[in-house]
């Protein structure tokens, strides 16, 4: 807590983590989010960012499932929500020897691959298509680990959802209620591994306030924003987030 009052560089980067988490959560499922825990990430440990973030990504969750609790694909979530439960058992017994750098290049390499096939399989113009069920399941995975390990495991759900095309605020709501289910899974493990440290919880219960905020507005942008403009923003979202990912990673074994 007192880093948090004294340093005003750490204050304005965690007010800018949770609000823009809040933001993409409550607009586009979480799509920028993971860039305001990076944010969070330059100025204290990674582990110390997943942890301050996760108490408040989980009242986002509670009033992303009151907003979006009607709209969600069951078929999608049966499948995700499988791999992300087999992701997130693995993230638990794997973190202690987990290289946060190297989940970062993963994923990048996952995102930034995703984006260009959209491209190569034709852009806006492509059908809508659905992947198979294994696949699904391996996605999945891979979100609940990279999600319990760094909190970003969008990219490969995005992977899942994006495809189909989906309504827009049927694409968020699933994103929403997968995310709640998974967030709260990992609950338990982030104790079990003690993450939540009196500091840590102390920062988080400072910051909480500013989670309904950024939810609000991701809400009202998302009725606001055309389906066109919500997918190619979904995109460019993943392309960012990927890059940014993918750079970290990289930068890591060059330093």
């Amino acid at each position: 807590m007192d880093q948090l009052l004294a340093d005003p560089l750490f204050a304005s980067f965690a007010v800018g983590a949770v609000l823009l988490a809040g933001l993409s959560k409550g607009g586009f499922g979480g799509g920028v989010g993971f860039i305001g825990v990076l944010a969070l990430a330059q100025v204290s440990s990674p582990i110390q960012a997943v942890a301050i973030m996760l108490p408040i990504l989980c009242v986002m969750d509670l009033i992303g499932v009151g907003a979006y609790r009607r709209d969600w694909h069951r078929p999608s979530m049966k499948v995700l929500g499988i791999g992300c439960l087999i992701g997130t058992v693995i993230g638990m017994l794997t973190f202690k020897w987990m290289d946060d750098q190297l989940i970062r290049l993963m994923v990048g390499v996952i995102a930034v691959a995703f984006f260009i096939d959209f491209f190569r399989a034709g852009g806006e113009k492509a059908a809508a298509r659905t992947f198979s069920d294994p696949v699904g399941y391996v996605l999945g995975t891979i979100s609940g680990f990279t999600s319990f390990v760094i909190h970003a495991g969008l990219p490969p759900v995005a992977m899942y959802l994006l495809p189909q095309k989906l309504d827009k605020r049927v694409h968020v709501g699933t994103i929403v209620v997968l995310f709640f289910m998974v967030n709260y899974a990992k609950i338990l493990p982030y104790w079990w591994l003690g993450l939540f440290t009196i500091p840590n919880l102390s920062i988080s219960l400072i910051l909480l306030p500013l989670a309904p905020i950024g939810m609000f507005i991701g809400i009202k942008f998302n009725h606001l924003i055309p389906q066109k403009w919500f997918m190619r923003a979904s995109y460019t979202i993943l392309f960012v987030l990927g890059a940014r990912l993918l750079y970290e990673g990289l930068k890591s074994f060059f330093d």
